[in-house]
């Protein structure tokens, strides 16, 4: 396999270890009234059950039980547009350097429910997707061998326990269950040059796993109006089993393995009701994206690799700050996060530092029943970089910016 056809692979599989809308395609969207404030606080609050996704330890401050239900809907819009660079441009396809909307839209749903046990104890469950992302070229693009189609989805079974340990002082453990599928198609483009039609596969690899993880968290009181939390989840690592075809496999499907670490995150978050009506929101969070050292595709038959490629990703942070106003019935948000970029920015990663902008309310029914609303505009920093398919170099810009909405009902019991 020539270095190109390793290179190329590597960075199209990279798509299924990163994460949506957060540093490479994080799913950030668990609920909407966090949303609203830009998850500004989250591992904090604890203003519905939606918090056991960030921060088990909250679950103390829960006096009845509590059941949410969340839908999110995310309506990406990246764009790329491309140049070819340095050698003699030989395509069969000259014109499709340029591609629109390459991101697919998603729904995103999220269910949790708490059961505090006495003064002590709560316990709950959180099904909600923590990795998660769809996008499409079209089958016939120059670059097809480093684009072509990604897509995958996960699925976390988070059930979670919760003590206080004294008036102020309450600590929380969650076990997580992730399920994973993976599906990456990539076609010949311009190497089609050599044979072949630009839309005739070059590779194409399918798989699903589950993998397994923890987290744990702290919250502080200081008072009724006054706390922070700290919490962490784990590395989960997902040994993703399918089938490859492509060059290394003579074109025939054979069973192939592919180990991805999905990274461990730390949220450090606070809230501050500085009047009855008045609260503050911070958060602060890092991903150990640095984890990404090495992806490895080998054949389950005799551990052949399929491709191998050292990776340059770095841990990055998000910072965030929030406020809600509360009027009667009514509590209004608003946000702001800086999301840092997490690492090289490549045709099926076009990843940037992005910006939210983020608006919700929340409105109170009855004491059992409340609903949430939010919404978020995520832009995302212009980026300019280079891949090589052989002779060819492509010089390429991406821009591109998010719009999430999200609604979501409470109901305590």
């Amino acid at each position: 396999m020539s270095k190109f056809q390793k290179t190329t692979l590597a960075t199209a599989l990279l798509l299924v270890t990163a994460q949506s809308s957060a540093a490479g395609f994080q799913v950030s969207e668990h609920s909407a009234s966090g949303l609203g404030r830009a998850f500004a606080g989250e591992a904090a609050v604890a203003d519905n059950a939606s918090v056991l996704a960030r921060n088990p330890a909250a679950m103390s401050l829960f006096k009845q039980a509590e059941f949410t239900i969340v839908g999110s809907y995310v309506a990406p819009d990246v764009n790329i547009e491309g140049v070819k660079d340095g050698s003699p441009y030989h395509g069969n396809n000259p014109s499709r350097l340029d591609a629109d909307d390459i991101v697919h839209s998603a729904f995103v749903p999220a269910t949790y429910f708490i059961q505090p046990i006495n003064d002590k104890f709560a316990v709950g469950l959180g099904l909600f997707s923590t990795y998660g992302v769809a996008t499409e070229f079209e089958k016939d693009y120059a670059a097809g061998t480093g684009a072509g189609t990604t897509d995958l989805m996960t699925f976390n079974i988070n059930p979670s326990i919760s003590f206080k340990a004294t008036e102020q002082l309450s600590l929380g453990l969650g076990l997580n269950a992730t399920y994973g599928t993976a599906t990456v198609d990539r076609y010949l483009g311009d190497v089609s040059v050599g044979g072949g039609n630009p839309d005739d596969s070059y590779f194409a690899m399918e798989g699903d796993t589950w993998g397994f993880g923890w987290n744990a968290g702290v919250l502080f009181e200081f008072n009724e109006a006054n706390r922070i939390g700290l919490a962490y989840r784990s590395q989960v690592d997902m040994d993703f089993e399918g089938t490859f075809t492509g060059a290394t496999s003579n074109n025939a499907p054979v069973d192939a393995g592919l180990d991805l670490p999905l990274p461990a995150t730390a949220e450090f978050s606070g809230y501050h009701a500085l009047t009855e009506k008045f609260a503050v929101t911070y958060s602060v969070l890092w991903t150990q994206w640095s984890k990404f050292e090495e992806l490895k595709a080998v054949q389950s038959s005799d551990e052949k690799a399929l491709f191998i490629k050292d990776e340059t990703f770095d841990d990055n942070i998000r910072y965030s700050v929030g406020a809600e106003y509360t009027i009667d019935q009514i509590v209004l948000r608003a946000g702001f996060a800086y999301d840092e970029s997490a690492g090289e920015t490549t045709l099926s990663i076009p990843e940037s530092d992005r910006f939210w902008y983020t608006a919700g309310a929340t409105y109170n029914v009855n004491p059992a029943l409340s609903l949430d609303f939010g919404v978020a505009y995520i832009y995302s920093t212009e980026v300019d970089f280079t891949e090589s398919a052989g002779p060819l170099t492509y010089d390429f810009k991406s821009s591109g910016d998010a719009i999430i909405a999200s609604a979501q009902a409470n109901y305590r019991f």
